[in-house]
């Protein structure tokens, strides 16, 4: 897989958990545990994608 490749798929399950964090908020009763999880997910796959990007600078 190339560093583009990667790049995009880290994007593509960045958006599919900012949706699921969405769906799950609005549910009657969200399930806290699930959506504090999806934020972590999300945050390590910013930060991966940060990571990537000043590598990608030099």
């Amino acid at each position: 897989m190339s560093l583009q490749d990667r790049i995009e798929s880290l994007k593509a399950k960045h958006a599919a958990l900012e949706s699921a964090i969405e769906i799950e908020s609005r549910r009657v009763l969200p399930d806290s545990i699930r959506i504090r999880n999806m934020k972590f997910e999300k945050l390590r796959i910013k930060d991966e994608l940060t990571s990537m990007g000043a590598k990608t600078a030099h």
